[in-house]
């Protein structure tokens, strides 16, 4: 694994081996498998991949936020050591906000329609902080201040604001109570580019003012590029690349990290052709044997279809995928099967 304090700061996530199922007509399906990362206070890391890849259920499983039909199979999370109960909805309580908080994406349907904001980011101070109504009050417009939103404003109602407002009060409940760890679910994907990037900006000074630990999800590879300091490539619910956005833009190694990076386009260059991903990511309930991309993936051989490749620090970095070191007994099987 790579060196995951690259901020200098403590440690404070550990995901260990997660791994959810869904149940579906009677099946329980895997939504993500085996996924391991470590976050420390002050670092960014980006959970990216296509909608279906299972970054969402992972950020939503360290929250302990899963739906009803979603099961922890196996694995852990960490938060300063200790087992977070993510499976149990009452015992994870009094974790959220103070430790891990959301900003989900599409503040106007997250937020409460009928209450002004000042009440809504005040009520988990109340709740979980202890404080009076007035001190709550007063709480929720310094948090106003802090992200931007001028506090007399805290009187409005949702839909008396802009969206990159609405999205800056989310951000302002996410931090009500003091939490370390911060999961943004998408929480730039229905703002145009200049509040989008806005948005971002904010979120880098306040987890560098706070030592916040941010877990940004997203589909974007491009709105990560100047905001995190790690990725994490998944697809099909796993980790397959990893690294520093540096070592990620710079020298992408699995096929799929390619393909994201090629999908964007540069203005600098000129250029404005784009190159899509051909075929769609898997469902739940066709998924590929072997390694998930193979059918999409123009680098595919044999071996790709028949065994899922482990994802492990090799020469090239961290990654999964058999271009870096196939198994070779498998090589030597697929070769004897062919001879007879």
């Amino acid at each position: 694994m790579t060196d995951h304090n690259q901020k200098g700061g403590a440690l404070l996530l550990s995901v260990e081996g997660l791994s959810v199922d869904y149940r579906l007509k009677g099946t329980s399906l895997p939504a993500i498998s085996d996924v391991s990362f470590e976050l420390a206070a002050g670092e960014a890391v980006a959970l990216v991949g296509e909608s279906g890849s299972g970054k969402t259920t992972t950020g939503m499983a360290i929250a302990g936020l899963l739906p009803p039909n979603a099961a922890v199979s196996q694995g852990a999370v960490r938060y300063k050591g200790e087992q977070l109960p993510i499976d149990d909805d009452a015992a994870m309580r009094p974790h959220r906000w103070s430790e891990t908080s959301v900003v989900f994406q599409g503040a106007m349907n997250a937020l409460n329609p009928v209450h002004r904001v000042v009440r809504q980011i005040a009520e988990p101070c109340m709740l979980k902080l202890g404080l009076s109504r007035d001190k709550a009050r007063a709480k929720a417009m310094e948090l106003l201040e802090l992200v931007g939103i001028p506090a007399d404003r805290g009187t409005a109602y949702p839909h008396e604001l802009s969206g990159g407002m609405r999205q800056r009060v989310m951000i302002a409940m996410a931090l009500a109570c003091n939490p370390s760890i911060v999961i943004g679910d998408e929480p730039t994907t229905a703002l145009d580019v200049i509040t989008q990037a806005q948005i971002l900006k904010l979120l880098g000074e306040l987890r560098s003012r706070l030592s916040l630990g941010l877990i940004l999800i997203t589909h974007d590879l491009s709105v990560v590029a100047e905001s995190c300091d790690r990725v994490m490539i998944m697809y099909a619910g796993r980790i397959v690349e990893e690294g520093s956005v540096t070592e990620i833009f710079a020298a992408p190694r699995h096929p799929y990290t390619r393909l994201l990076i090629a999908s964007i386009a540069d203005p600098a260059s000129g250029d404005r052709t784009i190159q899509s991903i051909p075929g769609d990511p898997p469902n739940l309930q066709t998924r590929p044997s072997g390694c998930a991309f193979h059918p999409r993936c123009p680098s595919a051989t044999e071996i790709c279809s028949a065994e899922i490749p482990a994802f492990e620090r090799n020469a090239q970095g961290c990654v999964a995928c058999h271009l870096y070191g196939p198994a070779p007994q498998l090589k030597k099987d697929l070769a004897h099967a062919r001879q007879h």
